[in-house]
Formats: structure tokens, C-alpha cells, sequence
């Protein structure tokens, strides 16, 4: 078998700490007072020069909210200037078309926006903080006005997936360009919820809704997130109903032909340099300062344990889907502590345990 070569192909890069909101799902549970971090603009143009010496990922200016950081546009034209295909994740509440303008001359190719509820109510509720809806349409109806191309992430939990369809609808009328379904990961914030995360059964539910959705919309492109299992979900309801679907992707995306890609295409570096698989991975692989992120992104033993898909324990270990699913890692960690254990938020019983089953009854 081929060795299957790694490069990285996206990452979120956390400049500042710092946030305006108190969301409680926030996976670094930011606020107004968190650590700025440990990255000057001269740094981080040092880091840029090493991402891009060897490969050209797309690259998410995140948070934290990256609009507070006076030098975020500088940072974007100067990987803009290398190569990189820089983009911006914002919660929308500071986007003026002031802001608009300065994303388009720092070359900055798409931005996301959170829009968790397709009410104020239901939004400010999850972002706990009053106006937060109002100021993510606004900046949605600002970035449509200027040109830019924006998608919406919508995280769900027990309190709003009674919303889904409804969020979907909204993110629609705005004119986004894609819209993400996330499935909350319990890290930071996200463990305080842990008791309203969607149980197995729904989450199934909700991913085979999601398999019809992606089949009638032609438009905008949907997308669930940390769902690794839907792979799995698609290519059976596909083959089931006799289809041959032909998938679409952002080009700033991993192109979605696989579940968890957590330190295989993705990776995630915070405010402080530390590199990690993905952005709700709690573990470091080393530090851009000390280590490298290239030395890390090739030679870490976390990275390099992650992408051996054999070696992943329980139902995910035995399942035929392994290669396209994966299960979700920093979710198996969780649950268990354990990185390499099986997916906890999927019901599916592989094919080789059925059959082991069926031996035992037998008996």
C-alpha cells in the first residue's frame, strides 16, 4: 500500500485570545480579558514564512474575536503576499463596511460567521449576549454588500436543534456562501454543556436529514462539522437509494471527501504557539517557538499516532468505514481520555462485530 503523504491543507490560527462574547460553547472559553498571546506581528510573519516554505494551506484567522487585534489586516496581506489563502472567522459584532473594505484590500478570501438560532432569542441565549443576532445579520448584510464571500457556522445543542431547519433557511436568505452544521465538541465552555449535547439517536437523525438537504440544495453548499460519521451515514443512504452523488467543496475548504482530518490536512496553532490536531483538541504536539511547526506537523508523535487508522480502538478500530469517517478524535478524548478510542456520539455496529455477534448466538 502507497504511504498516504500528509501536508497540511487548512489551519485555524488562533492570533489573540481575546473576545467579546462569552459563548458557552467556546471551545477556549474566551472573553474581553483573556490573553492576548504570544504572537507580534513579527512573529507571526515568521510563522507565515514557514507554513508557506512548505505548503500553501488556507489559513483562518480565528480567535478569540481577530477583529480586536489592531494588526489583523497586516498579518492577512502579508500571507496574502506569500501565498496563502488567508481567511477570517469572526462572530460578527465589530464588522462595519469600514471593516469590509480592509478585507478586501488584505486579500482575505472568505470569512465565517456563528449563527446559532434563527431567532434574537434563540442566538443570544447561546452567545449570552443581548444583540449578538442583530449584529450577525447586519454584518452578513455588509459583507453581501461589498462582495465578500462569507459562510455561516451554526453550532447545535438539546436547546436549539429544534432550530436546524430554520437556521438553515436564515443562512440561505442571506446569501451565504456555504453553511456548516456543528456538532459541539466538549472542550473549554463546551464541557459546562456536556449534559445537553444531542444524544447518538438524534445525531443520526439529524445527519440523515442533513443527507437529503445536501442532495436538493444546489446553491449554497452545506457542510456538517465534526460529524465525522455523516461520510459514513452519506455513503449509505446513498447506496441505498442507488445514487451516485457528486460531491462540492469550497476550494478554501479540505474538500470534504473524508470525516475527521484532525492532524492529517488540519491542524490548529493558539494564541501561545502551541500546535494542535484541530481547534477542539485538547493536547499540544509542541510549540511553533521551541519546535517548528513544520518539525511538529511531520515528526510529533501525537500528530503521527492520529493517522494511524488501524490503531483506533473499539467500534472505530473495526469498522469498515474507518477510512472515511475516522470518528471523531478530540471528542473520543472527551469521553474517555483516551484519543484513539472509538467515536462516543455514533451508534453504528461494524460489519465484523455484527458477524461476531451472530457467531456467539449461534453458540
Amino acid at each position: 500500500m502507497a504511504k498516504i503523504e500528509f501536508i497540511p491543507k487548512w489551519i485555524a490560527w488562533e492570533i489573540t485570545g481575546r473576545c467579546n462574547l462569552n459563548c458557552i460553547h467556546c471551545r477556549s472559553a474566551s472573553n474581553v480579558s483573556s490573553d492576548e498571546g504570544d504572537f507580534t506581528l513579527e512573529r507571526a510573519r515568521w510563522l507565515i514564512d514557514e507554513i508557506a516554505s512548505f505548503s500553501s494551506p488556507a489559513v483562518v484567522l480565528t480567535g478569540g474575536e481577530p477583529l480586536l487585534r489592531p494588526d489583523v489586516f497586516d498579518i492577512a496581506r502579508y500571507g496574502t503576499e506569500k501565498g496563502l489563502r488567508m481567511c477570517m472567522a469572526t462572530n460578527g459584532t465589530l464588522v462595519t463596511p469600514e471593516v469590509c473594505e480592509e478585507i478586501k484590500e488584505s486579500g482575505i478570501k472568505i470569512v465565517s460567521l456563528s449563527l446559532d438560532g434563527s431567532t434574537p432569542e434563540i442566538h443570544d441565549d447561546f452567545r449570552k449576549q443581548p444583540g449578538a443576532f442583530e449584529a450577525t445579520v447586519k454584518a452578513a448584510r455588509f459583507f453581501k454588500e461589498h462582495g465578500i464571500d462569507f459562510l455561516i457556522n451554526s453550532s447545535f445543542t438539546k436547546r436549539n436543534i429544534h432550530d436546524v431547519e430554520n437556521v438553515y433557511r436564515l443562512a440561505q436568505s442571506l446569501g451565504a456562501t456555504a453553511w456548516y452544521l456543528f456538532m459541539i465538541v466538549p472542550v473549554g465552555r463546551g464541557e459546562d454543556v456536556l449534559a445537553e449535547l444531542i444524544e447518538a439517536d438524534q445525531y443520526e437523525e439529524i445527519l440523515r436529514w442533513h443527507y437529503h438537504l445536501e442532495k436538493r440544495e444546489k446553491e449554497m453548499l452545506v457542510r456538517p462539522t465534526c460529524a465525522p460519521h455523516y461520510y459514513r451515514i452519506f455513503t449509505q443512504m446513498a447506496r441505498e437509494e442507488g445514487e451516485h452523488l457528486e460531491r462540492r467543496s469550497l476550494k478554501f475548504s479540505t474538500g470534504g471527501a473524508k470525516g475527521c482530518v484532525a492532524a492529517q490536512l488540519i491542524a490548529f496553532i493558539d494564541c501561545h504557539g502551541e500546535v494542535k490536531p484541530c481547534s477542539y483538541f485538547p493536547l499540544t504536539a509542541g510549540n511553533v517557538f521551541e519546535e517548528g511547526f513544520k518539525n511538529i506537523w511531520f515528526n510529533s508523535r501525537l500528530f503521527n499516532e492520529l493517522r494511524e487508522f488501524r490503531a483506533y480502538k473499539g467500534r472505530c478500530g473495526r469498522c469498515e468505514y474507518i477510512n472515511i469517517c475516522g470518528g471523531c478524535r478530540a471528542r473520543a478524548y472527551a469521553y474517555y481520555g483516551d484519543y484513539m478510542a472509538e467515536e462516543p456520539h455514533c451508534n453504528y455496529v461494524p460489519v465484523r462485530m455484527r458477524k461476531g455477534l451472530a457467531r456467539k448466538d449461534e453458540k
